[in-house]
């Protein structure tokens, strides 16, 4: 059995992901997201502008990288050799060498039979770190020894970032008999953090060890369905439907893993016995006002409708105004450029009946500046119309650009001031029967349907990428369709919300 560093992250990300990976079919995965494979792209360049930066007399392996051992060989001998900097090369760990690893973190003693699968296949270790730099101090090699360096595309060193780390210095330390004192990771605009392996050496064996154990038994972990992060996995459709068939609780919003436990340990085992379970119970577990959110929402999606909640707004006209004119804000962004390229703006006449969609849309990135103004513009000539969107995002651009194209303050707090949260009002009064509380599920449940279906905002950052490489104004078609679709799906929800709040 072959456990490479991918299959450890991903371990480490999602166990179940790792036992799908290993043993089912890869036919039965979806297919890659676009906007997995723009992350893939995005994470090259990161890669590419590193080492052109810091470090562009680098060597690499020539054997291929489905070649791991010829590859693992070659790195070797470079090492051996005292390269300054080797590329893409590869550690190996196998037979008695990694069975005497694993012996330090639980498995069974080396005078145990060797670790097999039901293939029969030993355990192989094989880790790929980006870069290995060599250092002065004495290893087997000679006068030097090295140290691993993974260039990451995150802003922030990751738990998993620094697992693999560990991960990486634990295979040099087999291969030059010797630990690296450093493991390094550049992230973002090439901020670099050191690993502290005294710290995560330890986690990254007990991880291992676990890794391996359910591996080796095939022990297949439970589904757990979380929408941030799972959202981009090959294998979601797959482990989706299978929640789906449970009932499982996971699917009910509110449900984090902690809470699942306590649910699990109460006999609480799908969204049905959350719905009927004694509130009492549930509040000594977890607080009376989580208890009842969760019976509550489980009592929704039972029952499929909305509920009023206890604690809903008194006063709605007040926290949902009603006007002659409303502004309905939704904006497109591409977070790798720190660019907000359109700004949609609905305007509802409510005298007249009408809808005028105003798409604020920068061709270029350096248009951002002037759709700014041009929106500024518009808001401003309806002073009193309150702005609805969908989420804290919108909130944060205005001050953003606010501040970055030297927007009076006055002006840019008169602007918030007009603007009305509906995500915020939204959680606050109903419970709805949906899975997720996001705009598209929130709308889709009341009937409003986007005319493209399937896509996302992660979809209309790749196609605005490909307008500014091909040219093609398809993709800016796309791109405003989607917008306007959800800035009239923030007006039919608004206007649902206040008749719903109102009769009930």
């Amino acid at each position: 059995m072959l456990l490479t560093d991918a299959l450890l992250l991903d371990y480490k990300r999602c166990p179940r992901r790792a036992f799908l990976n290993v043993y089912k079919n890869s036919e039965e995965r979806d297919p890659e997201r676009d906007f997995l494979l723009k992350l893939r792209q995005e994470s090259h360049n990161h890669v590419v502008t590193v080492l052109a930066e810091f470090y562009p007399n680098y060597q690499k392996p020539q054997a291929s990288h489905q070649d791991w051992e010829a590859r693992a060989k070659e790195t070797e001998a470079l090492m051996q050799q005292g390269v300054e900097c080797i590329y893409q090369g590869a550690l190996l760990l196998s037979d008695f060498q990694a069975w005497d690893l694993l012996s330090q973190v639980g498995v069974p003693t080396p005078s145990d039979p060797p670790p097999v699968n039901d293939k029969g296949d030993r355990i192989i270790l094989l880790g790929t770190p980006h870069l290995l730099i060599k250092r002065p101090g004495i290893s087997k090699f000679g006068n030097w020894w090295y140290s691993p360096v993974s260039i990451q595309l995150g802003r922030r060193p990751k738990p998993e970032y620094k697992l693999v780390a560990a991960f990486y210095a634990q295979l040099l330390a087999t291969m030059q008999g010797v630990f690296p004192t450093t493991s390094e990771v550049v992230l973002r605009r090439q901020n670099r953090y050191t690993v502290d392996l005294l710290e995560w050496l330890p986690r990254m064996r007990e991880t291992l060890k676990d890794a391996v154990q359910m591996l080796l038994v095939r022990r297949e972990p439970e589904v757990f369905i979380s929408r941030q992060r799972c959202s981009l996995c090959h294998w979601y459709s797959h482990c989706y439907s299978l929640a789906q068939s449970q009932q499982h609780l996971s699917l009910v919003p509110g449900v984090t893993p902690n809470r699942y436990e306590y649910l699990q340990a109460m006999g609480v085992d799908s969204v049905a016995s959350l719905a009927d379970a004694c509130p009492i119970n549930l509040g000594e577990t977890m607080g009376r006002e989580v208890a009842a959110q969760l019976k509550q929402q489980a009592q929704a999606i039972v029952e499929q409708r909305a509920i009023r909640k206890f604690n809903g707004f008194l006063d709605i006209r007040k926290t949902i105004p009603t006007a002659e004119i409303e502004l309905y804000f939704d904006i497109e962004a591409e977070p790798e450029r720190n660019l907000d390229y359109l700004l949609g703006l609905l305007l509802v006449d409510r005298q007249t009946n009408s809808k005028h969609f105003y798409p604020f849309l920068a061709e270029k990135p350096e248009d951002e500046g002037l759709i700014w103004q041009q929106f500024l513009a518009v808001v401003s000539a309806y002073d009193n119309a309150p702005i609805f969107h969908f989420s804290e995002y919108e909130v944060e651009t205005i001050k953003r650009l606010a501040n970055l194209y030297k927007t009076p303050r006055d002006r840019m707090e008169s602007l918030i001031s007009r603007c009305v949260d509906l995500h915020k009002r939204t959680i606050s009064s109903v419970t709805f029967p949906v899975e997720s509380y996001s705009l598209k599920a929130l709308a889709n449940w009341i009937g409003f349907q986007w005319r493209d279906r399937g896509v996302s905002g992660d979809q209309c950052v790749c196609w605005y990428d490909r307008w500014l490489t091909t040219g093609d104004r398809t993709f800016l078609e796309a791109i405003l369709r989607y917008n306007e679709d959800d800035c009239r799906a923030t007006f039919h929800l608004k206007n649902w919300l206040v008749e719903f709040l109102v009769d009930g």
